[in-house]
Formats: structure tokens, C-alpha cells, sequence
């Protein structure tokens, strides 16, 4: 199974001014994030990014900000699921019914068409064994597609990364990097975003 840019959302988790310095190759795992929100702006995904007590641990970091406005979710709790599914998941407004005081049916309006749902969620973020990890396995308890990209994800310590891969792997999520999720929503190398995409990931 390949990820399909028109069935993706991307959420980033945390990624905080307070945090980063802390958190091991936080270099390359900001860069792999800006990567993955840009990619996500050229293919129309839709993108949502989390922020973890942002009184506490500050705003997300100044690299990412030009991607994310009116993206961005505060929170408290580690496992972010519960505030991002109805993002994720909206639910779609029913149709207004006749009734004796409404237009004839054949002057109503159609009911919009349902919007298609977006089953995969591509996520990265920090801690992996904390917030990334909890909000990803709580996505998982919604029966939402999950994909890890492991090299935008990390924590204080490599050991506790790992924990969290192998326990996200052995829940159900898929494990995935940058490059992988860029070429799998290419799909082609004639996609009208394949250069601008390329010079991304190079």
C-alpha cells in the first residue's frame, strides 16, 4: 500500500521553541519537518500542526511558521487525537428537510455532495515517545491510517525514539522518511510538482 496525496493529511506534533534544544538531532528533524509542510502546501494536503502547553513550552519553531498559519491546535494533553480528529474527520452538515413551510423540493437547493474523507495521516513530531507516540496511537484506536516519518520525529534520547518506533510499529502504524512520503505523493516523476518537490528533498 502507497500513500495518495488526495487520501493524506500531515500533522506535525509539537515542534516548540522551548523543546527543541532539548531534543536529540533536532537540526535534521526541523529541516525534515519544513520539508514535509512544504511538500504538503505544493500537493494540496491538508496540514495541521499541534502545540504542546505553548505558555510552557513556547510557540512552534520560527523555521516551520511560514507554513502553518490558522493550522495550528493548542493543547494540554499528551495524546493530541482527541482535538485533531474533528479536523481530521469534520463532520458533514445535514441537509436541511421540507416541511410545510419551506420550498417544494423542486426549489430546494441539492445537498452538497459529501466531502471524500482522508483515511491516512502522515505524522512526525516531538517527543516520539510522549506526544507523537500517544497522539498517534490514539488516532490508531480510531482506525485512522497511520504513517510515522521517522526522521522528522526524535526525543531527548535515542533510546526513547526507538521505544517509540517499535511500539508504533507493533500497534500498526506504518514507518516511513521524508523522501519515501515525497515520492510516494509524486507518484510520478511527469507530476506538475516533480522538480519543485525534488529540489525540496535534494
Amino acid at each position: 500500500m502507497l500513500l495518495d496525496p488526495e487520501e493524506s493529511q500531515l500533522v506535525l506534533v509539537d515542534y516548540q521553541q522551548r523543546l527543541m534544544p532539548s531534543i536529540h538531532d533536532a537540526a535534521s528533524v526541523v529541516a525534515n519537518a519544513v520539508r514535509l509542510a512544504r511538500i504538503a502546501r505544493l500537493l494540496s494536503v491538508p496540514l495541521w500542526v499541534t502545540e504542546e502547553n505553548p505558555a510552557g513550552l513556547g510557540a512552534t519553531v520560527a523555521e516551520l511558521q511560514p507554513h502553518i498559519a490558522g493550522r495550528v491546535l493548542s493543547k494540554m494533553a499528551f495524546d493530541g487525537s482527541q482535538i485533531l480528529l474533528p479536523r481530521l474527520r469534520p463532520v458533514a452538515k445535514a441537509a436541511q428537510g421540507g416541511n410545510a413551510r419551506s420550498l417544494p423540493k423542486h426549489l430546494q437547493k441539492a445537498a452538497p455532495a459529501p466531502q471524500p474523507t482522508r483515511e491516512s495521516v502522515v505524522i512526525a513530531g516531538c517527543e516520539a515517545h510522549v506526544c507523537l507516540m500517544q497522539t498517534a496511537l490514539g488516532l490508531l484506536e480510531e482506525d485512522v491510517e497511520v504513517w510515522v516519518v521517522t526522521d522528522a520525529c526524535s526525543s531527548r534520547t535515542e533510546r526513547n525514539r526507538d521505544a517509540a518506533f517499535d511500539r508504533l510499529a507493533g500497534a500498526g502504524a506504518e514507518l516511513v522518511t521524508t523522501e519515501m512520503v515525497a515520492f510516494e505523493w509524486l507518484a510520478d516523476a511527469e507530476h506538475p510538482q516533480f522538480k519543485e518537490v525534488l529540489a525540496l528533498i535534494k
